[in-house]
């Protein structure tokens, strides 16, 4: 036993020797170009020294660095390949740092301490707007899909879990001056496992959506991305049914930004993605309907214009706009009408309509805008989470994933900036509780002495915000509720009198000469943890109070509209009492999300956005340098090197540990650290790499760690297999007996059973094979006993065959099966009834327009079939009721002529009867006569009666010569015209003016009368080019192509 245990020992220090080897050879290979774990820097305390290592990692398209467990991310504004499937097997785990730095290592060691540990995590993705924080969401979800556990219960839960992000990037993203893709509401969202670690639920948090941008957009800007999708990518049934049109500009809630288009944005591929993804979520059909009229609804509404009337009132400018919008929400025209221009107000026991000035319709109508879209979000959030919602009660692990918006600074910043940063001042504060301060706590609380490190605590800024009764937010809330006239001026003339002496505020009535050259009269100017930033008070009173009149809800609660009955129950108190402001409401939900994340472990990934042009390759020192700095890097860098890497309480150390140990496997009867004591102590642990605290063990280098996770990997196999081989032996060993004598009486059984039936199988194949022998040979005969299946065989055989060879057109009738002897005159039967029924099918087949047309072609069929050669090429090409429509004929001419009725008309190449020179006229069929027209004049008048007939060649040419009664010199003579449609115009001329046998078909020459006394000669002929002249001889030659 010593023996073992003494060969046990020196394997298990000899294999983490070789770990650690192993993993400083590789640390050293993959540092080449930079340090992959900022820990591992030298000089840890210079910021240049950092910075220098991001830039060169960033250059050579490695994006990925730690700070310990924190991953730092800079976003590469291109598209990398570092997220194959391989790339996922590849980390999938692996032991944190045993490979260069990635999100999915991140996110593998968080699932596998989750699974661990049985604990819940939660990862803060944290940085400004557009460095990449949505993305490395959208890879953590990815990686979970690919690595967890796979059924199909499972792989429902994960496509819903990952096709939920596109459609709350459709309704919740947009493009801002700094991001085409960012997030304009803040998202929470839990992941449930199980104890085998399969994602079985998900459950979703929303925080501010910016219901403003939907009626308002600054300059380069957009709104919501689904607005756009829809419009440009929705079927055309679709838009026809939501009284859409396919052009953004006509909507005025679409362009305000004017940027319609975004290079960047596919919005009709992102649609098809949205509308697959609503599927999957389990939308029913009729869910998706009704959203989509919601949003089509609130395209409409923005359309919606208003004028006043004598006495200043509102009153509608647009009915068509009204129509939609009632119609796709279900409400009446009326009721909405009333809702739009006029405000109930409740005095005792009366209530009261009060009709609103232009300037009230238009808030009205814009704050309903908003609370539509905004209610029917919040709808979205809570049907995609009863499609993710676990039905299974047991205990489940949970992992975190906090993606915010980041901190914002554009050239107006508005109330939006003002809550977002608040939000990122709350995140910092977090963190600065979560790693830096909680950090020097613990180790303060553990007895362990380290180098204090400084840091900034913003909670100066949080305080300045949120103070009951004297902070930012107390005082909008004031004087928003406050009787009176209330403004943004007041609100901020209130700040100056209450803040004013508050270091990290300013406005300009407060500020210094210099200072005061930067800030507007309405502006006030906060320092936040990232720097500097300044607000303009317009907006803030009537964007915090965010109020839809009361008669505004009383008009949505008739709504039809599913999901608009859903976001404005009847049972929704109409409480007099102000609702909660749009900050407090933020403010509530923010402590909320704070006592969550705090119930949880913490993991981070920080995202710095290397330059503001969002373009490839740019890397901007001041704007990075800027971004370290705020995100506390530096703080935390300095905490990693001063501390330990790793802390875990003495028996959760112990618990998994301690198969390491003979001392302490399987159970360590004394205290949890006098059993850690031994195990480190058999382990072989330096007195550098560890310190022993009052509850924990701190392990100074991960690399120490992940030694000693492998040992106990390799360890928890070598248990597993030695329980497995014994537990095998002894149910194998008990069975194999019973299983023999099972087995030798069942093969007994089974082979007697097996011969008992091939005997009767051969004996039946005899006699069949005999018959069918004796029936081939007296096939010839009269059926009789002996021939009689055999024959039955043939005719079945037959007609198996004919019917799956049966002719698929009464062309193919000549394709008939060949029958047998036997039955030659059955198949002569079956051929006529056949051949009837395809006729039969053929001709019920055939619809009215089909057999005037057909009528039309036998027509002409019987004119030229033989006689003309570009007939065959003609049969294919239908005819129609005329070539010309009315609206192409000269007015003037339609009202000399519509009294006969026109009936065809067609363009033609008339040729001079001197000179033969083309001119382009209109050839017209009335019931009475042609009319050759040229542009407002008749031409020439033809009566049918004095139409002699008509000349055509027997050429391919399109010419014909129309032969008319000429008595008078002054009346004009025959026609020589050409027509493209040569075949149809002369079948309608035949059937108008009944001449069928007037139609000639000539070889050679047509003689034609210029006019009495005088004519003149056209000549056909056939050559290699078609060409048109006049001949030496005076004649007009026609030279046809030559049909071969």
């Amino acid at each position: 036993m010593t023996h073992m245990t003494l060969e046990f020992k020196e394997s298990l220090e000899e294999r983490c020797h070789q770990i650690l080897r192993n993993m400083e050879a590789s640390l050293t290979a993959r540092d080449r170009v930079g340090i992959q774990d900022f820990v591992l820097l030298d000089a840890y305390t210079s910021e240049c020294a950092f910075l220098d290592n991001l830039r060169k990692r960033f250059h050579e398209n490695i994006i990925y660095t730690y700070i310990g467990t924190l991953l730092v991310s800079v976003n590469p504004y291109k598209v990398l390949d570092i997220y194959s499937k391989k790339q996922m097997d590849t980390y999938m785990g692996v032991n944190f740092f045993e490979l260069p730095p990635h999100i999915y290592a991140l996110a593998d060691n968080v699932f596998r301490t989750m699974q661990s540990e049985f604990n819940n995590h939660f990862i803060l993705i944290s940085g400004e707007s557009g460095a990449g924080k949505t993305e490395a969401s959208k890879k953590i979800l990815q990686y979970y899909a690919v690595s967890c556990p796979s059924t199909k219960l499972l792989n429902n839960v994960r496509d819903r879990l990952l096709l939920s992000n596109p459609v709350l990037e459709a309704f919740g993203n947009a493009k801002t001056l700094k991001n085409d893709n960012s997030s304009r509401f803040g998202k929470y969202m839990d992941i449930q496992f199980d104890h085998q670690g399969g994602a079985v639920g998900g459950h979703i948090l929303s925080y501010l959506l910016e219901k403003s941008r939907v009626v308002h957009q600054n300059h380069g800007e957009r709104n919501f991305h689904i607005f756009y999708q829809l419009v440009e990518g929705g079927e055309e049934e679709l838009l026809r049914w939501l009284g859409l049109e396919r052009n953004c500009k006509n909507y005025r809630y679409l362009v305000q930004g004017d940027c319609a288009k975004v290079s960047s944005i596919n919005d009709k591929s992102d649609w098809r993605t949205v509308q697959k993804a609503l599927s999957v979520i389990d939308f029913s059909g009729n869910d998706t309907e009704n959203l989509f009229g919601i949003i089509a609804s609130v395209l409409h509404l923005g359309n919606i214009q208003f004028k006043a009337d004598s006495r200043g009132y509102a009153t509608l400018n647009n009915n068509k706009e009204m129509h939609w919008v009632s119609k796709l929400l279900g409400i009446p025209n009326q009721v909405l009408q009333q809702g739009l221009t006029h405000r109930k107000i409740e005095a005792k026991t009366e209530e009261v309509f009060s009709p609103f000035s232009v300037d009230h319709a238009v808030y009205a109508r814009d704050a309903l805008a908003k609370a539509i879209y905004g209610r029917t979000f919040n709808w979205l959030v809570n049907k995609i989470n009863e499609s993710l919602a676990n039905k299974d009660s047991s205990r489940k692990t949970v992992i975190g994933l906090l993606d915010i918006y980041g901190f914002e600074v554009f050239s107006i910043n508005s109330f939006e900036q003002f809550c977002i940063n608040y939000c990122n001042e709350k995140l910092q504060q977090l963190f600065i509780q979560l790693t830096l301060k909680s950090e020097q706590e613990e180790y303060e609380m553990e007895g362990i002495e380290w180098e204090p490190v400084p840091y900034f605590n913003n909670k100066i800024i949080c305080d300045l915000v949120e103070e009951k009764f004297r902070g930012i937010i107390s005082l909008l809330d004031e004087e928003c509720l406050r009787p009176g006239e209330a403004s943004d001026l007041t609100f901020l003339e209130k700040m100056e009198e209450k803040i004013g002496g508050h270091p990290h505020f300013v406005t300009h009535k407060l500020a210094d000469k210099s200072t005061r050259k930067t800030l507007e009269r309405g502006d006030f100017r906060l320092l936040h943890y990232a720097g500097e930033v300044t607000y303009c008070v317009v907006g803030f009173l009537d964007k915090n109070n965010d109020l839809l009149y009361r008669n505004g809800k009383e008009v949505m609660r008739q709504s039809k509209n599913s999901i608009i009955q859903h976001c404005f129950p009847a049972s929704e108190p109409d409480s007099k009492k102000r609702p909660e402001t749009v900050v407090t409401q933020f403010k509530n939900s923010l402590v909320g999300l704070t006592e969550i994340l705090m119930s949880k472990e913490p993991w981070y990934v920080r995202c710095i956005k290397p330059n503001e042009a969002k373009q490839p390759g740019q890397f901007d020192d001041v704007l990075v340098r800027h971004q370290i700095k705020y995100l506390g890097l530096m703080e935390h860098l300095r905490v990693r090197r001063a501390g330990f890497a790793y802390r875990r309480k003495y028996y959760i150390f112990l618990q998994r540990y301690k198969p390491l140990c003979p001392e302490t496997w399987p159970n360590w009867k004394g205290t949890a650290a006098e059993g850690v004591k031994c195990l480190i102590k058999h382990l072989g642990y330096r007195p550098d790499e560890y310190k022993m605290g009052r509850t924990k063990i701190f392990i100074r280098h991960p690399r120490t760690l992940f030694a000693t996770e492998d040992a106990f990997q390799v360890c928890k196999h070598k248990l597993a297999t030695t329980i497995q081989a014994k537990y095998k032996g002894y149910r194998v060993k008990g069975d194999y007996l019973k299983q023999k004598e099972a087995a030798t009486k069942i093969e007994n059984c089974w082979r007697g059973l097996m011969a008992r039936k091939e005997c009767e199988r051969r004996a039946w194949a005899v006699k069949v094979i005999k018959k069918f022998i004796k029936g081939f040979m007296t096939r010839n005969q009269p059926a009789c006993v002996d021939n009689s299946e055999y024959l039955a065989y043939v005719r079945q055989s037959y007609l198996t065959r004919l019917r799956d060879n049966l002719p698929k057109t009464v062309l193919e009738k000549d394709s008939w099966l060949t029958p047998p002897p036997l039955i030659q005159e059955a198949s002569q039967i079956l051929k006529k009834v056949y051949i009837r029924h395809m006729v039969h099918k053929y001709v019920r087949g055939i619809t009215s327009q089909r057999k005037a047309q057909l009528l039309l072609k036998e027509q002409t069929s019987s004119m030229f079939k033989g006689k003309k050669e570009s007939y065959p090429s003609s049969v294919c090409r239908p005819f129609v009721d005329t070539r010309i429509a009315l609206g192409d004929i000269n007015i003037k001419i339609l009202q000399m002529i519509q009294h006969e009725h026109i009936k065809y008309s067609v363009p033609v190449v008339k040729y001079d009867r001197n000179g033969f020179r083309p001119r382009l006229r209109q050839l017209i069929f009335t019931q009475e006569a042609a009319y050759l027209v040229e542009e407002a004049k008749i031409k020439q008048r033809i009566d049918y009666t004095s139409l002699k007939g008509v000349s055509v060649s027997n050429l391919s040419d399109s010419f014909l010569i129309l032969h008319v009664t000429c008595e008078d010199i002054r009346q004009k003579g025959d026609l020589v015209l050409q027509c493209d449609y040569l075949f149809e115009a002369l079948t309608k001329l035949s059937i108008i003016a009944d001449k069928q046998n007037c139609i000639q078909v000539v070889q050679g020459s047509v003689r034609f009368d210029i006019q009495p006394g005088r004519e003149g000669f056209v000549d056909f002929k056939s050559g290699q080019e078609s060409m048109v002249y006049r001949a030496k001889n005076g004649h007009l030659m026609v030279v046809s192509l030559e049909l071969i």
